[in-house]
């Protein structure tokens, strides 16, 4: 009689084991979720800011491309993206006249003293885990800079 007591007694205690097992999995994952979706955001964001950084680096030495100065430094942030920047529809290059700071377009908007504004708006990204908030998510990264002489005093086709 007193072995049938100690083995029902270890079933009911594996049975309580599998639960207790359940109930501390579940969170634990949810947890792990989290923290992987808080650094891979934090990575995103920082890999925006590098690539935006490295293209207004690119755009004040007034390089310029086959395509123009605006697809190049285009290219150039997505190439710094590391792969989040798959299309150019996120990114912007914006220029501003030196002295009464209006927004400038068209030739002669890249001249030497005008700032030119490099931004990734709007980067959308979707959390792994979302737990009890939403899943979605937009980034935005700009970098600035004065414009130099350009090279030989002509100023790259925009």
């Amino acid at each position: 009689m007193g072995k049938g007591v100690s083995s029902s007694r270890l079933k009911t205690q594996r049975g309580n084991a599998v639960v207790e097992g359940a109930l501390i999995v579940l969170p634990m994952l949810a947890l792990g979720f989290a923290l992987l979706d808080y650094c891979l955001a934090i990575f995103i964001q920082n890999t925006l800011r590098n690539a935006v950084r490295e293209g207004i680096r690119f755009a004040i030495t007034e390089q310029t491309g086959s395509s123009g100065q605006d697809a190049a430094i285009k290219a150039v942030v997505q190439a710094n993206g590391m792969g989040f920047l798959s299309s150019a529809s996120t990114i912007s290059v914006t220029d501003y006249d030196k002295t009464t700071l209006t927004v400038v377009t068209g030739a002669g908007s890249n001249a030497e003293g005008n700032i030119c504004v490099v931004a990734v708006t709007a980067y959308p990204w979707t959390a792994m885990a979302p737990l009890w908030r939403t899943a979605n998510f937009s980034f935005n990264a700009a970098s600035s800079d004065v414009f130099e002489a350009p090279p030989n005093g002509v100023l790259p086709s925009r």
